[in-house]
């Protein structure tokens, strides 16, 4: 057997997916929703589900739809505006799915979500079970980010990202990506069948793809795809136009561009650790625990401590630099940053005597730290 169709079947494998549709693809070029377009991703997600499939579709275009209906010419600028076209696009948007689903005998579950939500862990938790229950009900989930309430400090910056965001919560078995493209392509133009690893290389590949209505592009997904191949997880990238396309992709055929994952899957708290919670601050370490952290997979103790930056208590996430200020890990910490500024350098054995008790011998336990390889 070929070796790229071997690598593929993966996506044969898949039982639970989450296909992400971007605003070039949802949308006509002149302007408001190709109802064709999600009449044939809605009859796709059905045959996927007959087969034992569940999917979640991540999906753009409240803003572009929101636009039409409105007759604007131009994306607003903004924030209240764009938060106000949004609300409106988001209304016409879900009754196309629900109405293409409906044909099929299913139903849309909305789901909005902003940075905020995925950042506490309780909510990340409540938000992925939601949409497993309606996973369960047999509704396909609709998810896009709420623009009509995010800010500029809670916005995911794009779906592409929010794809990511559920890829993780749910820990789903893989991504496709549907874009106005065939696939990633080389400098020469030719299309890339398989990518073993995204590398620095691979994120030059920028082929600028954009929509005039949406704010991703090519530079923004393969960063998302690197993120989610390597947590262990496959992607394909494909030009969402083809017709019957998803179903070829998740059937093995050698379709768009299959973007392999990293042998070991990450577990879901550590991509919690790792991609969705904010930090609220940084812990500068020595050479020495930076060894322990990243080499040894030790905890972090309060003597490999240098200094702190920003104010935390205990409980938050933290990111972790190391002596060259590059962040190498992300955790949950055990002291405040007062208490953390009072006791760096010294010996665990020290700490009850600096602040007169001591909960923690460790500043961050290995079970609660991820290091980002």
């Amino acid at each position: 057997m070929n070796e790229n169709i071997q690598r593929r079947l993966v996506l044969a494998a898949a039982r639970k997916i989450v296909i992400k549709i971007g605003t070039g693809v949802l949308t006509r070029k002149e302007g408001g929703i190709d109802l064709d377009c999600i009449e044939e991703l809605c009859r796709q997600v059905h045959e996927l589900g007959e087969r034992g499939v569940r999917v979640i579709v991540v999906t753009s275009g409240s803003i572009g739809t929101g636009m039409h209906a409105l007759g604007l010419k131009r994306r607003p600028k903004l924030l209240p505006e764009l938060q106000a076209v949004a609300s409106v696009g988001q209304n016409h948007l879900m009754i196309a799915y629900e109405n293409a689903l409906n044909r099929h005998g299913r139903h849309a579950g909305q789901i909005l979500l902003t940075r905020e939500d995925l950042n506490d862990r309780r909510r990340f938790v409540n938000a992925a079970n939601t949409i497993r229950q309606l996973l369960r009900m047999g509704v396909v989930p609709i998810v896009n980010e709420n623009d009509s309430v995010s800010t500029d400090e809670i916005r995911f910056g794009g779906n592409d990202e929010l794809a990511a965001q559920v890829m993780h919560a749910l820990k789903a078995d893989a991504l496709v990506f549907l874009s106005n493209v065939d696939g990633l392509l080389d400098a020469e133009g030719r299309l890339i069948d398989v990518v073993d690893k995204v590398t620095v290389d691979t994120l030059q590949l920028d082929t600028g793809e954009k929509s005039a209505l949406g704010i991703g592009g090519m530079h923004t997904k393969l960063r998302r795809i690197q993120e989610i191949t390597d947590s262990g997880d496959p992607v394909v990238l494909v030009n969402g136009k083809t017709p019957n396309i998803i179903v070829r992709a998740m059937s093995g055929e050698a379709v768009g561009t299959l973007f392999c994952p990293a042998p070991k899957r990450l577990a879901g708290r550590k991509r919690w650790l790792s991609f969705s919670a904010k930090a609220c601050g940084t812990i500068s370490i020595d050479d020495g625990a930076m060894q322990a952290l990243v080499v040894h997979k030790k905890s972090l103790l309060a003597s490999g401590v240098r200094s702190i930056e920003g104010q935390f208590s205990q409980g938050d996430i933290v990111a972790v630099a190391g002596p060259e200020q590059q962040i190498v890990a992300r955790g949950i910490t055990n002291y405040s940053s007062a208490e953390l500024d009072a006791i760096k350098g010294a010996k665990t054995s020290q700490i009850e005597s600096l602040l007169g008790y001591k909960f923690y011998d460790e500043v961050i336990h290995r079970d609660n730290l991820v290091t980002l390889d």
